[in-house]
């Protein structure tokens, strides 16, 4: 495709994809706006608790016939599916990037992840299989059965809009269950495009639906009573609340929330390394990450490691290319609206009367490739002196602001991020593996980075989080999402 080519082209009113039908929602309309320019790129429904019953009765009714057929023909259907999504990669990728505002390269890397989870659960009839013992007792055997359980709900976050629900639907569908997805209002296209897709790779109807909307259907999604699972990603308000919800239901639940992220630099770190994986950690996604870094943790009394270190960091960040994502040289996009800008310049002005030092002001210190407002773009900020206590310290801000504090020893580097109530993905930088082994033994993180800045699980391992980052037991990808959508049954048996 050529440079900055859109692929939504016109302003299309989408519609919910319930039973195989693409069916006009009676919900209110609100405008799904391009961040960059901040013209209307599509209309979104949000629908009505009525509409969410009648995907979840569609849904209901397509259980029994897809949970009896067998595991290697829903494989086929997935498989015919990452076919489709491989050939309209760069179509969903800038699709992403013109509903969100993230970069290209960064939608690019979005879809791939989605489509590495549908890879995965396209192993289904391995990964479904059970357990088999003989002879427990005299004559007898016992054996486990993995089993779908019906309906589940997936609530979608707007960071990821492409992805994230593919951290569920494949191994939910895959495993013999049906699913309704609702989609973040703020960017419902891309999911809107991924439900065509299924539908073209032969997906029976009602297995797979979409329906739009906010916390009405979200709501609705908590109480039916003929939904069995949800999966949440979003805040860790929410995310604790829907655990209650779903504890209340009866539900299985995976709730993701927010997250606090260190990074931890050591003294004998590779520099030339470790810089520009700070600058995608932190200013990466425009820092509207679960996975961003959050805190720099420079460790050691050396003023002057500490004094060139932040200025190789300062200035690779002030060097950060600022724009429309479709541009290939853009680094970093706009935040996905106005008011999430807001709220990220409320926190900087919180540190600023808090004490903290700006030695990299983004409300001011950047340019716009291109001719375009600013209403939604702000540029790298970069905080010294920054303590635990701070606000910008202690609480998510989902923008991108690096609060850089210092540490005497690794054990003190350790004890503030495990003072944090999040625990979601640390890192640490460092050429010494005692250090790294440490490390990834105390700190208390679902994720951990040695050397790496995202800490982004492979399809095939889970998105794990501890503290106030999850709530639940099993986790979204890989094995856990096939135990968490199956049931074990356990058969003991005897013959005369």
């Amino acid at each position: 495709m050529a440079l900055l080519e859109e692929p939504i082209k016109e302003v299309r009113t989408l519609k919910n994809f319930i039973g195989g039908e693409w069916v006009e929602s009676s919900g209110q309309l609100v405008d799904v706006v391009n961040p960059v320019a901040g013209q209307t790129i599509a209309r979104v429904p949000i629908s009505t608790k009525e509409e969410l019953d009648a995907a979840v009765e569609a849904a209901k009714n397509a259980f029994p016939d897809w949970r009896a057929t067998p595991p290697v023909a829903r494989a086929r259907c997935l498989f015919r599916l990452k076919e489709l999504l491989e050939g309209c990669f760069e179509e969903i990728s800038r699709i992403q990037t013109q509903e969100h505002g993230k970069t290209i390269d960064e939608s690019r890397g979005e879809t791939r992840r989605g489509i590495e989870n549908v890879e995965v659960a396209c192993g289904i009839a391995t990964l479904m299989q059970g357990l088999y013992s003989e002879d427990i007792a005299a004559g007898i055997d016992e054996y486990l059965i993995r089993q779908p359980l019906g309906v589940f709900g997936i609530i979608a976050p707007f960071n990821f809009p492409f992805m994230i629900p593919l951290w569920s639907a494949p191994y939910a569908v895959a495993t013999g269950n049906c699913v309704v997805i609702k989609p973040s209002p703020e960017v419902p296209i891309s999911q809107t495009r991924l439900a065509e897709l299924t539908e073209e790779a032969g997906i029976p109807p009602g297995v797979w639906n979409v329906v739009h909307g906010g916390g009405t259907v979200g709501n609705a999604m908590l109480e039916h009573r003929d939904i069995v699972g949800i999966t949440f990603v979003g805040s860790t308000p929410t995310a604790r609340l829907v655990y209650q919800r779903c504890g209340d239901t009866g539900k299985r639940v995976i709730a993701q929330g927010g997250a606090k992220n260190f990074m931890v630099v050591m003294p004998d770190c590779n520099v030339d390394r470790t810089i520009p994986a700070l600058m995608t950690s932190f200013f990466g996604n425009t820092g509207q990450r679960c996975l961003s870094g959050a805190n720099l943790v420079i460790v050691g009394e050396d003023d002057s490691f500490y004094d060139n270190f932040l200025k190789r960091v300062a200035e690779a960040a002030s060097r950060i290319v600022i724009g429309y994502g479709l541009d290939e040289s853009v680094q970093m996009g706009p935040l996905r609206d106005g008011e999430k800008k807001a709220r990220i310049i409320g926190y900087i002005e919180s540190g600023t009367r808090e004490g903290a030092t700006l030695r990299l002001d983004g409300r001011e210190d950047f340019n716009i490739v291109g001719d375009y407002p600013r209403t939604c773009f702000l540029g790298a900020t970069i905080f010294e002196h920054v303590s635990p206590d701070m606000r910008i310290g202690r609480e998510e801000i989902f923008g991108p602001v690096m609060s850089v504090m210092r540490a005497r020893d690794l054990d003190h580097a350790i004890e503030m991020a495990n003072a944090n109530p999040f625990g979601n993905g640390h890192a640490i930088f460092t050429s010494n593996g005692g250090y790294a082994r440490e490390f990834r033994y105390r700190v208390i993180s679902g994720n951990v980075g040695i050397n790496v800045g995202i800490v982004a699980p492979m399809a095939f391992f889970p998105f794990s989080g501890m503290k106030e980052s999850f709530f639940g037991v099993l986790h979204t990808q890989g094995q856990e999402a096939i135990r968490f959508f199956t049931e074990s049954k356990v058969v003991i048996e005897r013959w005369f």
